[in-house]
């Protein structure tokens, strides 16, 4: 069965919820510890409607379900759902500021499909769109590789406080976009 992507609406909320939930307890738990998914789930690992409310956040559905999702972001957060503290709403300013690349997740049994690369295409094809020449992102364990394929560097990992008790591996990447203005025409 093949996928499609389309934009996601506010009404795919509580199926991406579900989504980020099936994807983080299946695909993290040889990178992650079963408190550190708990205490991730939900802010670091979770959805943010801004993203949605934005148009820059994608699902990507198999028949009637979803499969699979993740964005891109014109704003100063780097990562984590509606309840992360310290989200920084501000918009970014493409002359000079990285594009975010955001909360990818992919249903287990959809996983090494495609879809995360299909959704990372489209969310660098829009940044660039709109004149990013630059994005960053906040890489899981899981995400890395995907993303050192699609030329974002970085392997530097970093610890994120999830609770008092418990911390979580990242690793911040990014990636220069090609100049598009001296590609042949």
């Amino acid at each position: 069965m093949t996928f499609t992507l389309r934009k996601a609406t506010l009404a795919d909320a509580a199926p991406i919820e579900r989504l980020i939930g099936e994807s983080v307890r299946g695909l993290s738990r040889d990178y992650y510890t079963s408190a550190q998914i708990d205490a991730a789930l939900g802010t670091a690992f979770g959805l943010d409607r801004t993203l949605i409310t934005d148009g820059t956040y994608f699902v990507a559905e198999a028949g009637a379900s979803i499969v699979g999702c993740g964005g891109w972001s014109r704003r100063k957060t780097l990562f984590g759902g509606d309840q992360q503290p310290g989200r920084q709403p501000a918009l970014l300013d493409p002359a000079r500021d990285a594009a975010r690349v955001r909360a990818f997740f992919v249903r287990p049994d959809w996983a090494r499909r495609g879809i995360g690369r299909a959704i990372l295409s489209r969310c660098e094809q829009e940044a660039t769109a709109v004149g990013f020449t630059c994005a960053e992102l906040v890489a899981t364990l899981v995400g890395h590789e995907l993303y050192r394929a699609f030329g974002y560097a970085g392997d530097e990992p970093f610890e994120h406080a999830l609770t008092d008790d418990v911390k979580i591996r990242f690793i911040s990447m990014r990636k220069t976009f090609p100049n598009r203005s001296s590609d042949p025409a």
